[in-house]
Formats: structure tokens, sequence, C-alpha cells
């Protein structure tokens, strides 16, 4: 009978250890219920955000070449009155351009040597572009150029 009662002892003190853990932080004041004293977190915040898996931000998309293309060419289209077939041409000199420009961010190659190949493609682009512009349009352009390179060195001091 002493063994039998030593047994049940034991048996009911691990029941109700494992009862009191339990109730500690996910079913009972610690976890459950959510809120002030019934279960949730000391802060008061409901347990859900600790249940959501956790996923990292995501970098921001980056926008495709085409859509800035055609952001560069509704403003030369409105300084330098395209007409349709310039817009075509010049749209897809910049995409060329652009595309360009995404493999030579990517390029492990020195900041000097990027800076230079940067140049180099933006002359290469805008002698495309001058090639199918009229007398008036050109200049215009080598003025919008011109303007674009003052507030760039204007940034840089």
């Amino acid at each position: 009978m002493k063994t039998f009662k030593t047994v049940l002892f034991i048996v009911f003190l691990f029941l109700s250890a494992n009862t009191i853990s339990a109730q500690q932080y996910n079913n009972g004041y610690g976890g459950g219920y959510g809120g002030n004293g019934y279960g949730g977190n000391s802060y008061g915040r409901s347990n859900q955000m600790n249940q959501m898996p956790a996923s990292q931000p995501s970098a921001p998309k980056p926008v495709p070449v085409e859509q800035t293309a055609a952001k560069i060419v509704a403003f030369y289209k409105k300084e330098l009155n395209l007409d349709a077939l310039q817009e075509v041409v010049v749209t897809n000199i910049y995409v060329k351009s652009l595309k360009k420009e995404e493999v030579l961010m990517k390029k492990e190659i020195s900041d000097d040597e990027k800076k230079e190949e940067f140049k180099v493609l933006s002359e290469m682009t805008e002698m495309e572009i001058k090639e199918i512009l009229n007398k008036d349009q050109k200049e215009k352009f080598k003025n919008l150029i011109d303007e674009r390179n003052s507030k760039m060195e204007a940034r840089k001091h």
C-alpha cells in the first residue's frame, strides 16, 4: 500500500508540473487569449504577431527599362516636338542604352572604369539620338544635355 501511495504521489507531481508549465506561456496566463492578465504578453499585445511566419522585407522591385525609357521619351517629346517615328526610335535607343547600363552596373570593375564606360555609353546614346533629329531639334537637344550636365556638376560641388 505504501508503494502504491508513493507511485500515486509521484504521478500526481508529474502531472501537476506538466499542467503548471503548460499554463505559464502558451495556453494560460502567458500566451493565450491575448491581453491583460488573460494571456498575451506583458506588453498587452496579442500573440498573433508571434504566430505569423517571419518574412523579411523584400527589396523594391526595379523599374522596367521600358517604363524608364517611356518617361525619358515623354520629356523629349514635349521639349523637342518629336513625331511618332522619332518617338519610337528614341524609345528603342533608350531601352537598349538602359539595358546596357544595367549590365554595366553588375559588372565587377572599379568605379573609375564604370564611370568611364557610363560616359562612353551616354555619348553613344546622344549621338544615336542626334542622327534622327532635325536641325532645330538637335540644337534644343544639345541645350537640354548641356543644362543636365551643368546641374549634375552643381550637385557634385
